[in-house]
């Protein structure tokens, strides 16, 4: 089957004319197959005149053999995978590319990928990442848009990875795929429920950034997502005193550790004082690495300032008014109280009631009504 073409590279010595890199198969005595690249140049005399011809060949039985093996390989590969030269003219489309796209092997091979298949606000996008890799720089998680031929976008994310000669030339670029249709349409869905939610929701990178800003937090403080995206959420828009607990606070997620509850201030652009209580929880992508926080918040503003007032009101009765919490440490002791015992807040706070200023024989019936208030059932008039 090589007999005619071979004997054209012939003819075309005899004519003058080399030829370089020619490949073809030849049969052994044995009946083994070799493939040979083949580079035929004139033979002449010493007056100059052609006298024949002069074929210098090169095993590539082994080459040609990985070859084909890399082809099957990609073609039975279970991702798309595209293959362009160093003009951007598709040269690999495996099946599962076919699969995806619909455009079969013969539709797409020899026609320029970017001007061809990509849509128009990606083609300059899609461009640079292959010239990236033309130029020996690799691409990691690329997305873009690929048109099928029933006119659907599907989203991909590509790996471009340069493509070299056994000699290590630059020959063209190979993209690995993933369809992350169902997952971009999954993280579209999750921006739009955290952007219509009735909380205050934001997010940072790993660099503290702000990339997330839902419709809540616009109204409550007033920034547009233009206006802080980008931006150093805590050097830029905390209060030097907080500065430093809400970095530790992000920090401790950039370690997989969460938050709860959490009180800061954040200040409107109104210049208003908003007394938040966060949430703080890792931000991850689909390998599992943190790449950044998400911080769901609560307007407690009003709530403060009534628990100051109603603070304020208890300091300044005129009767004693203390608290226990659950432990039974103090934790509210009035003006009254202090006037009234002797003991200051500061002798008072954090001290077991009962233990230090019960005397023993009460001791036990305070207890117990302590005991009976936390079960939720109140005593009145006890002496």
């Amino acid at each position: 089957d090589n007999q005619a073409s071979v004997g054209m590279v012939f003819d075309r010595a005899f004519q003058g004319e080399g030829t370089s890199s020619y490949e073809l198969s030849i049969m052994t005595k044995a009946g083994a197959r070799i493939e040979i690249l083949l580079s035929t140049t004139s033979q002449r005399n010493s007056e100059g005149d052609i006298v024949g011809a002069m074929a210098i060949g090169q095993d590539i039985t082994e080459r040609v053999a990985f070859e084909r093996e890399y082809i099957r390989l990609i073609d039975t590969a279970n991702a798309p995978i595209i293959g362009v030269d160093a003009e951007g003219i598709v040269n690999i489309w495996n099946q599962c590319a076919m699969q995806m796209v619909g455009y079969s092997t013969e539709q797409v091979i020899g026609q320029d990928f970017v001007r061809e298949f990509i849509t128009d606000d990606f083609k300059t996008a899609v461009k640079n990442v292959l010239d990236k890799a033309l130029h020996g720089k690799e691409t990691a998680n690329f997305e873009f848009p690929l048109i099928t031929i029933e006119g659907d976008r599907i989203d991909v994310l590509l790996n471009a990875t340069t493509r070299r000669d056994e000699y290590g030339n630059i020959i063209g670029v190979v993209g690995i795929g993933q369809d992350n249709t169902e997952r971009l349409a999954k993280v579209r869905e999750s921006i739009k429920l955290i952007d219509n939610v009735n909380a205050p929701i934001f997010g940072v990178d790993i660099r503290g950034r702000v990339n997330m800003w839902n419709q809540c937090a616009i109204r409550l403080f007033g920034f547009s997502r233009e206006e802080i995206f980008n931006h150093f959420l805590v050097q830029e828009f905390i209060t030097d005193d907080y500065k430093i607990a809400l970095q530790a606070v992000f920090d401790k997620a950039f370690r997989g550790e969460e938050t709860e509850n959490f009180v800061f201030p954040l200040i409107t652009k109104g210049g208003a004082r908003i007394e938040m209580l966060l949430n703080a929880t890792p931000r991850r992508d689909e390998q599992e690495n943190i790449i950044g926080v998400i911080g769901i918040g609560q307007d407690i503003t009003s709530r403060l300032a009534q628990e100051k007032e109603f603070t304020k009101l208890i300091d300044s009765a005129n009767a004693p008014i203390f608290g226990v919490d659950t432990q039974g440490f103090v934790n509210v002791w009035n003006q009254c109280a202090m006037q009234l015992v002797g003991y200051s807040t500061e002798e008072v706070m954090g001290k077991n009631f009962v233990k230090e200023f019960i005397s023993d024989e009460y001791k036990i019936a305070v207890q117990l009504v302590f005991d009976q208030a936390l079960e939720g059932r109140e005593t009145a008039n006890f002496e």
